[in-house]
């Protein structure tokens, strides 16, 4: 990536040669001192480069501060036979379970006793085009079945040969390395950039942003993490975030849901992030990122430039800009001796999709077209499931086959004989058994506006009137945890 211009160094005078000038018979000659640059040129190339910097809302006298707090780690130390560059840059950001700097209030309000397994939580590839106009992060899942390459342990020094493993095994066994060597084995993308956050690391980045928004269409409860949110919108703190971003028994989908959440609540951190003016304000950039980087580790070649870089891309970045995914996984509990249940990722779909990253192309599909459709609204139960019937409650002929068609495209599973209602009812109504609710609100997800009546007997039918207020029918999307497929996401289809 390109490094931010440097203010010029003042040049060194050097000892000139005798210049062999006409001089008067009776005056001695002077020494002629060196040219100079004029000061005004050192004045315009020194504002330049403090305008270059203050453009990026960054000072580089500030980042370089920080720069001096991060821990370090040489994480590429003697790395041979590694895959080629492509454009842009590729961060390995791992999250740990280490927990010692935990409070025991903490450990206690956040359920994080118990011994850590010193492996890797979380695991992304997180690719910065080389544009700076576009973030990629593609989750890796901790349960991945991996071929580890010969090293030696760091634990036991003893030699081990290649030997398969889970993914999340790498860190333990050989630390960072380890884990980069193992990661570039799989995708032939060749790691820039390590950088590794712990619990405490993370709980203290949301609270010193205030806070994160998420939002759930469905209510969230993990009697291991503690976590508990009704269905709606929250605004997470930085234990109650940590236990969103851990949960992995709020569905049947283990790691696969939770890895969908963590995408989810990376989108709204970006948001946060770029919309609360941090990046904008070099004081409030150098607190933030104060509390957040003094307790994260790095390559050291993660510096000042590179941080700066990364700081005028997120500038421009909005929720729009980045796209998650997660490895296409070919078969679950795949079953390896001596390792047990594991998942296997699809060899065909996971060239595919690293082949993009490595070439620098966006997952999704293009952005301005995205842009003029409005994203679909999650729901909590899949709209194929859901039966309905269409009654037309105003005089517009039509109107009921209109509204039966609407749905029927984003995926209900209507009669598709719409009725005639009473006439001039006012506002649109979802009528519906109580047993049914989770259905009848995602019904309603689809009628912006429209009214919930409950009506206990009805049965699974759900019966829909459409009245004068009737505009539109919204598309929704149901998000099984469980499915396998792989799917890109926009930040601002996922964000509150």
């Amino acid at each position: 990536m390109p490094s931010p211009p440097r203010s010029p160094a003042r040049p060194q005078r050097r000892p000139q040669p005798p210049l062999r000038v006409p001089r008067p018979p009776e005056r001695a000659m002077r020494p002629v001192p060196p040219p100079r640059r004029p000061r005004w040129a050192m004045r315009a190339v020194t504002t330049l480069s403090v305008v270059v910097l203050a453009s990026a809302g960054i000072g580089h006298a500030v980042v370089s501060s920080l720069d001096a707090g991060i821990a370090r780690i040489d994480a590429f130390k003697d790395m041979k036979n590694r895959p080629r560059g492509g454009h842009g840059m590729n961060v390995l950001l791992v999250g740990t379970d280490a927990r010692d700097r935990v409070s025991e209030r903490d450990r206690r309000a956040f359920r994080l006793g118990g011994q850590p397994c010193h492996c890797t939580d979380t695991m992304m590839i997180v690719h910065i085009a080389d544009d700076l106009e576009r973030a990629t992060v593609v989750s890796l899942p901790r349960d991945s079945y991996a071929e580890m390459p010969a090293h030696t342990d760091q634990n036991s020094g003893r030699r081990h040969g290649p030997h398969p493993v889970r993914l999340n095994a790498a860190y333990a066994e050989g630390g960072p390395q380890l884990t980069i060597r193992t990661v570039e084995n799989m995708t032939h993308v060749k790691i820039d950039h390590y950088l590794e956050v712990d619990f405490t690391s993370f709980m203290r980045t949301v609270d010193v942003l205030g806070g994160v928004e998420v939002c759930t269409p469905t209510p969230l409860k993990d009697r291991y993490t503690g976590l508990d949110l009704a269905a709606g919108r929250h605004t997470l703190r930085g234990g109650q975030a940590l236990q969103y971003v851990r949960a992995r028994y709020v569905d049947g989908a283990s790691d696969l849901g939770r890895m969908k959440r963590q995408q989810r609540f990376l989108a709204a951190l970006l948001d946060r992030t770029t919309s609360s003016g941090v990046l904008l304000n070099p004081m409030r950039f150098r607190d933030v990122t104060r509390a957040v980087l003094g307790s994260v580790r790095a390559d050291t070649g993660f510096g000042t430039d590179e941080l700066l870089a990364l700081g005028r891309a997120m500038r421009n970045f909005s929720p729009s800009s980045s796209e998650f995914t997660t490895v296409p996984i070919g078969q679950l509990n795949y079953q390896v001796k001596g390792i047990g249940s594991t998942l296997k990722w699809d060899p065909a779909k996971a060239e595919k999709l690293f082949a993009a990253v490595r070439d620098d192309k966006p997952l999704a599909e293009d952005r301005a077209h995205r842009s003029r459709v409005p994203a679909p609204v999650p729901v909590e139960v899949a709209p194929e499931t859901i039966r309905v019937q269409v009654a037309n409650g105003t005089g517009t002929v039509g109107l009921g086959k209109r509204v039966d068609a609407a749905l029927a495209a984003t995926g209900f599973a209507t009669t598709r004989r719409p009725v005639t209602a009473p006439a001039h009812v006012p506002h649109t109504l979802v009528f519906y058994d109580p047993r049914w609710d989770r259905s009848a609100r995602s019904l309603a997800a689809a009628l912006p506006g429209s009214e919930l009546r409950a009506v206990p007997g009805q049965g699974p039918l759900l019966k829909v009137t459409a009245g004068a207020d009737f505009k539109d029918v919204r598309r929704v999307r149901f998000d099984d945890p469980g499915r396998p497929e792989q799917s890109v996401l926009r930040g601002n289809e996922v964000v509150c």
